[in-house]
């Protein structure tokens, strides 16, 4: 079964860290680009880091607006088939549901249209809040 599974979110303070894992199944995943989007209460999903397929070269996606830079990461365990989101120095404003995504064969994936993406996971709640 082709699919994509997040996991490790929860409640931090503002200031902590946390890393989120988006582990795949039926595929693998080093072939894909993989995307990381959120979405707050009442906002819209928005994309924030994507990690491209092949080599892994991480972007930020280009329509996004937020501030994650200097703060989000994401790397790829292609012996785990899983992608990682490490956010660090977390503020409340980072409050929203993660999800990954998964598009085939991109090298490139700071500009690809969400709706390209075709393998989505179910999300994992991140709460900042002191």
């Amino acid at each position: 079964q082709v699919q994509l599974v997040e996991s490790g979110g929860g409640l931090v303070q503002p200031g902590a860290s946390l890393r989120v894992s988006c582990a795949a199944s039926g595929f693998t995943l080093s072939d894909y680009a993989i995307g990381w989007f959120r979405q707050a209460p009442g906002k819209e999903r928005e994309g924030v880091l994507c990690i491209s397929s092949g080599d892994g070269r991480i972007y930020y996606i280009t329509y996004y607006s937020g501030s994650v830079k200097g703060r989000f990461t994401v790397s790829r365990d292609n012996a785990k088939n899983t992608v990682y989101l490490q956010m660090n120095s977390l503020k409340p404003e980072d409050t929203a549901v993660y999800y990954c995504a998964a598009v085939f064969d991109r090298t490139v994936c700071d500009g690809i249209d969400p709706n390209d993406y075709d393998i989505w996971g179910q999300g994992t709640q991140v709460t900042v809040s002191s």
